[in-house]
């Protein structure tokens, strides 16, 4: 039996090149960077080297990147630590709804701690409205995190204009309001400059695009003040205590140069596959339908909904001819509730059970495609003919006949 992974929005493969630059860092050059040592200026300058890669692939400064265990770490360090860093000044969030569980996790936590959290609408396009964004904005503001594309329907959201709003508010004396985006879904999928968009600070982890699990970064723009969530030593310019895992940076690094160098062929790849995989499954499976804003979104995300039949169902019978896909975040897993995201762009709940996921990755292939378009339409009629809301809509059908 065929394997197919399509589900590279919830973790990749990691590439030869990263594992090869990797593979020194745990059997030769093994030493603690902050050691004085031969062996720990050794690991040092491997972490320097690779906070530099990552600097380059952001168009950032160095000393701008700080390596944490991954994006939820980064995106609770962004929120939490701006929060706790501007509490005299104002105690007032703006995000979305269909922000990762770590953003709205930590959202919730502050709320707890006396923080005031305004959840933005996305609807049906699955976008943040400008004129939300102003409406919501107080003087008491001092976040604004909004992811730059969606991890489930892959839709992109408006920074730039975002944080032209945020300019105005400061020209006009509200100077401690930050932009924080989460851009684990974007990073490696389309191009992500922070000077261009505009943000303060930014989130991404390795294991999205082909490196290791475990290791992440958040950007902060020099000038911006975050309090540290990780205390202990003075690691990360003391924004981030523990001892660095030197195998895992270097590894993040890698994965940074090689998408900078192989960006613009890798978004081609994955728009080609899925446009291919989307325009073949509507021709040969009736009743399914795109969600999400299909012009504004990155190039390896296609989320479909399959009418009168359960995404989990479809998950499954995949599986079992070799081919993984998913229902919707993989941080979510096992929560019997449709996907947030998808209520939130106005999906009726028992259409929000129905979606999949399909995400391409670099080692993505035309014939794994082939094989998943040969494969799912008799999987779709086979649990069609199950379901209880198909039998019901053929017996309402008949009784109008008659």
């Amino acid at each position: 039996m065929k394997r197919i992974y399509l589900d590279n929005s919830a973790s990749t493969r990691v590439d030869d090149e990263v594992t090869q630059a990797m593979l020194p860092y745990f059997t030769e050059a093994y030493g603690n960077a902050s050691s004085t040592h031969q062996w720990g200026q050794q690991a040092r300058q491997a972490i320097e080297d690779a906070r530099q890669q990552v600097a380059l692939l952001l168009n950032a400064d160095k000393t701008e990147i700080t390596f944490l265990s991954g994006g939820t770490e980064s995106d609770n360090l962004a929120i939490k630590g701006v929060a706790e860093s501007n509490k005299e000044r104002g105690r007032h969030i703006i995000t979305s709804q269909i922000e990762h569980p770590a953003v709205l996790a930590s959202c919730a936590h502050l709320e707890k701690q006396g923080c005031r959290v305004t959840y933005l609408p996305v609807y049906r396009e699955g976008v943040v409205r400008i004129e939300d964004v102003r409406e919501a904005l107080t003087d008491e503001t001092v976040l604004i995190t909004v992811m730059h594309a969606n991890n489930e329907i892959g839709t992109i959201q408006p920074l730039r204009e975002i944080a032209a709003l945020i300019k105005e508010r400061r020209e006009a004396g509200q100077k401690h309001l930050y932009l924080h985006t989460d851009a684990v879904q974007s990073v490696g999928k389309i191009p992500v400059d922070v000077k261009e968009l505009g943000v303060d600070l930014l989130t991404l982890t390795a294991h999205k695009i082909h490196g290791p699990k475990g290791v992440g970064v958040l950007y902060v723009r020099r000038g911006v003040r975050i309090a540290s969530q990780m205390h202990g030593g003075h690691h990360e310019r003391d924004r981030r205590a523990g001892t660095e895992s030197v195998p895992l940076i270097v590894g993040m690094g890698k994965a940074a140069e090689l998408v900078r160098l192989h960006l613009a062929e890798r978004m081609e790849h994955a728009r080609e596959l899925r446009d291919y995989l989307e325009e073949e499954l509507f021709k040969r499976i009736p009743d399914i339908s795109r969600n999400g804003a299909p012009e504004r979104r990155v190039p390896n995300i296609a989320n479909l909904n399959f009418d009168h039949v359960e995404g989990e169902g479809l998950q499954i019978s995949l599986d079992l001819k070799g081919v993984a896909v998913s229902t919707g975040s993989a941080c979510s897993s096992g929560s019997t509730e449709p996907s947030h995201v998808l209520m939130a762009i106005g999906l009726p709940r028992d259409t929000g059970y129905g979606s999949l996921r399909f995400s391409f990755g670099q080692y993505n292939t035309k014939e794994d495609v082939d094989y998943v378009l040969e494969v799912l339409p008799a999987v779709v009629e086979k649990l069609r003919r199950l379901s209880p809301a198909m039998k019901k809509k053929q017996t309402a059908a008949t009784a109008d006949q008659a």
